[in-house]
């Protein structure tokens, strides 16, 4: 009878105190040196890391001044308070009387009744600088003293015109007397004759002093008719547009009717 003797696993593999007490030196040693390693190389690079940065980013050029020190018993005196003396006045130029010529238009006149001291005439040069008036004789170079002398320039603007299909808000629309503008219309001899009637609307400028200052046909029936309403129109005389209280200038359309009785 043959005899199999029984295997253990656990007993092929041998563990124990001993064993365990391997592992953990072996561990223990090999964690010391991966840490002093580390360590090491952190300590490399903190020493390493200003010349690496030097290196790669050099740093600005700096320009180094020296401190001047300055003893305050060694100070120059202040400046004094005097003031300078005024500069002398300039020297008097004596005035530029300009030519003796006229300037404006000349006009033709007999030769017998040009003076002998006039008969030379003034270029261009002396015409520019002369005055209407003329100068004493004494030239300088320059213009004439009474170039604009005792001369009041007087410049009005002229308002732009409004727009005939501009809308103006105003207070108060111009006013007339339709029956009266109707009065003044005197009907053309020739629409009389041949019959022709009709409407004419004619657009007029009211001023602010209520006179037409313009007109303009709108529409007609014919033009025939045109002139009569517009000789209508301008012999009235409007009460002006008020606008915030003043008066202003506004476009109006009237309806002129020609009717034959």
């Amino acid at each position: 009878m043959t005899t199999i003797a029984a295997t253990n696993p656990a007993a092929a593999v041998q563990y124990g105190a001993a064993a365990f007490k391997k592992i953990i030196e072996l561990n223990t040693r090999k964690a010391f040196y991966t840490t002093m390693a580390l360590l090491l190389l952190l300590a490399l690079f903190n020493f390493t890391y200003p010349l690496i940065e030097s290196w790669l980013f050099p740093p600005p050029n700096v320009v180094k001044v020296k401190l001047a020190k300055v003893d305050l018993l060694a100070l120059p005196p202040p400046p004094s308070s005097a003031e300078a003396p005024p500069p002398p006045p300039p020297t008097a130029v004596p005035p530029a009387s300009g030519p003796a010529a006229r300037a404006g238009t000349p006009v033709a006149v007999p030769d017998a009744m040009i003076a002998e001291d006039v008969k030379d005439f003034a270029n261009i040069d002396e015409i520019n600088r002369a005055s209407a008036v003329g100068g004493d004789g004494v030239d300088f170079g320059g213009f004439s003293d009474n170039i604009g002398v005792n001369t009041d320039i007087n410049i009005k603007t002229r308002e732009a015109d409004p727009d005939i299909d501009e809308f103006v808000a105003v207070e108060k629309e111009p006013d007339f007397d339709y029956a009266d503008l109707q009065r003044r219309v005197k009907y053309p001899d020739m629409a009389r004759r041949n019959g022709i009637e009709g409407t004419v609307f004619v657009g007029a400028l009211v001023g602010k002093d209520g006179r037409v200052e313009k007109t303009q046909i709108i529409s007609s029936d014919n033009e025939i008719l045109n002139n009569a309403a517009i000789a209508a129109v301008k012999e009235t005389v409007f009460t002006p547009a008020i606008q915030n209280g003043n008066p202003v200038r506004l476009w109006v359309r009237i309806p002129i009717a020609f009717k034959l009785r």
